[in-house]
């Protein structure tokens, strides 16, 4: 029988001998006598990449081995990432990115250009953070005072060739991270983005460039479609990138949906994705992704190589995590959905109901906290912000703070019933592709009909999101089981991050009034379970979504199907 192993050896001794796309040989082939292929990359520059790591260090470890493995074949190696490293799990987000920081550098990266994620600190903390960067940084489309805030590009030269590599963060990150964090930074977007882009081409062009690769966190979600500012959007109001380097959509991909070249390696080490290039040509010859594991039955049966110094290093990090937030506080009946699609960026998940359940329970103890009667308070955080889900078994703070890695305190803000609505509408736009905004909720039942076309409006204000020119989409049917009313002041608990403005809630931010609880959301979810649940996640109360939300999918359905 036929398995699938992508043992590191194995599989570039397969690639070098087929020049194939393909990242995996046949088992049959790997057991047989290898053929001697030192020096088999004598005159090539391969590239190695990653993006969107989210704190998944070991992952360096592979990729460092890779890399040493190209150079004993005899290849120049470089290494880059597309963005997101500085967020993620409790790694990196404990010391604020400066661990990401330090096994970047351990692992030997070359260039990197910048995340949305980059920022969740503030742009005060990356720029400290990046002071111990051993490799470039490269952002382009971030300005500060009419100027790049980074380099926006780096050229590579080696025995001739030259390979420019500029680089680009998604105007998104102006509402994905919080907007307070980034006051001062001017993000372009819509035609800007091609415009700036074009020029750094012809800049690097124009210094001997023989390739150029932009090293993008733009990705090709739905959700960035109507801004333009896709990395395939890029590419095709461009001239002369000769490839995409890609983040931020999690993507697995070797090419766009119509044959752009883009490479993305998704989330999480989950691949590392390889450019080959030959020094005598000065052409890609080749590129694909080499998927770090191979399971079969949900078992490992294969993996890279590991660099062992990079490994003691991430174990290093990953030991002290699990030494002070490793303390077991809960049981968990049921496994909690803490996936992007399907799940909370596309539909009600039981892990969002907890979360929502949560926050209103927390500000709910406070006697005379909010200004509104109990039946007028309702839940609201976005499903970007869940970031894993939670199995069956013990719960540790560690596994709670991977779902909430962003330290959001809770926040009230007061609006309108239509304000509401208007949030709803517009963070539901893209449904039922995934958006980063869309609603987990307590006390709001609602139906959102995706057949039906969203009206768009003027675009928010400093943001890439727009506006509903009315409401088609969303219905509300219910608040904590009484009548909607668009006239009446409801409060909101939601988190920091939205109240701000963040993802799609620009009206939260123009709230009639609002205020910080200080609380930290992970900690009140905590508390909620050790005190209301009496430390139990139960599967009768959480075993499937509460169906607060009605998702119609089709025009044709008799009924609308619950998500």
């Amino acid at each position: 029988m036929k398995k699938r192993i992508c043992q590191i050896f194995a599989a570039l001794l397969f690639v070098a001998l087929t020049l194939s796309l393909s990242a995996c040989a046949p088992k049959e082939q790997q057991e047989a006598p290898p053929a001697d292929t030192a020096g088999g990359y004598a005159g090539k520059t391969v590239i190695l990449h990653s993006n969107d790591v989210h704190g998944e260090i070991m992952g360096y470890a592979y990729i460092a081995a890779l890399k040493a493995d190209f150079q004993d074949k005899g290849a120049d190696v470089i290494l880059a990432d597309a963005g997101d490293f500085s967020q993620g799990d409790p790694t990196v987000s404990l010391t604020k990115g400066a661990d990401a920081i330090a096994m970047m550098n351990a692992a030997g990266y070359d260039v990197a250009t910048l995340g949305n994620h980059e920022f969740d600190f503030g742009y005060e903390q990356l720029v400290e953070n990046l002071k111990a960067a051993e490799f470039h940084v490269i952002c382009a489309d971030i300005l500060q005072d009419d100027r790049a805030i980074w380099d926006p590009a780096w050229m590579y030269e080696k025995d001739g060739l030259k390979i420019g590599f500029f680089g680009m963060d998604t105007p998104e990150t102006q509402t994905k991270a919080n907007p307070s964090m980034t006051l001062g930074l001017r993000f372009l977007s819509h035609n800007d983005i091609y415009t700036c882009a074009q020029e750094q081409i012809n800049a690097l062009r124009a210094d001997g460039a023989d390739i150029v690769i932009a090293l993008a966190h733009l990705g090709v979600g739905a959700e960035s479609a109507p801004d333009g500012h896709r990395s395939v959007d890029m590419y095709r109001n461009t001239q002369g990138i000769d490839l995409i380097i890609d983040g931020h959509s999690h993507s697995v991909m070797t090419e766009g949906e119509d044959g752009e070249p883009v490479q993305s390696a998704g989330t999480k080490f989950e691949n590392i994705g390889v450019v080959v290039i030959d020094n005598a040509s000065k052409s890609i010859e080749r590129h694909y992704l080499l998927p770090t594991k191979v399971t079969e039955n949900d078992e490992i049966v294969s993996e890279l190589a590991k660099d062992p110094d990079v490994e003691a290093k991430a174990q290093a990090i990953i030991d002290r995590v699990d030494a002070e937030y490793g303390e077991v506080f809960a049981r968990s009946e049921v496994l909690l959905n803490g996936e992007r699609n399907p799940g909370n960026r596309t539909e009600e998940t039981n892990l969002g109901d907890l979360i929502t359940d949560a926050i209103v329970w927390k500000v709910l103890q406070e006697d005379g906290a909010l200004s509104v009667d109990d039946d007028h308070v309702v839940g609201l955080t976005n499903g970007g912000g869940i970031r894993a889900s939670i199995q069956p078994g013990n719960v540790t703070r560690k596994d709670l703070n991977t779902v909430l890695p962003f330290g959001n305190t809770i926040t009230v803000v007061y609006v309108t019933g239509a304000q509401l609505l208007e949030a709803l509408e517009a963070s539901t736009y893209c449904a039922p592709e995934e958006i980063g905004g869309y609603p987990q909720t307590f006390g709001i039942a609602f139906t959102l009909d995706t057949t039906a076309p969203y009206d768009q409006g003027e675009a928010y204000p400093d943001s890439t999101y727009y506006s509903p020119a009315s409401i088609q989409r969303v219905t509300i049917t219910a608040m904590n089981g009484q009548p909607f009313d668009p006239e009446a002041t409801y409060a909101v608990v939601t988190n920091d991050f939205c109240a701000a403005g963040g993802d799609t809630y620009y009206v939260f931010k123009n709230a009639s009034a609002q205020f910080d609880t200080g609380i930290v959301m992970d900690e009140a979810v905590m508390e909620y379970i050790g005190d209301a649940l009496g430390g139990v996640i139960s599967r009768e109360t959480y075993e499937t979504p509460r169906g607060d939300q009605t998702i119609v999918l089709t025009r044709e359905a008799d009924e609308p199907q619950a998500a």
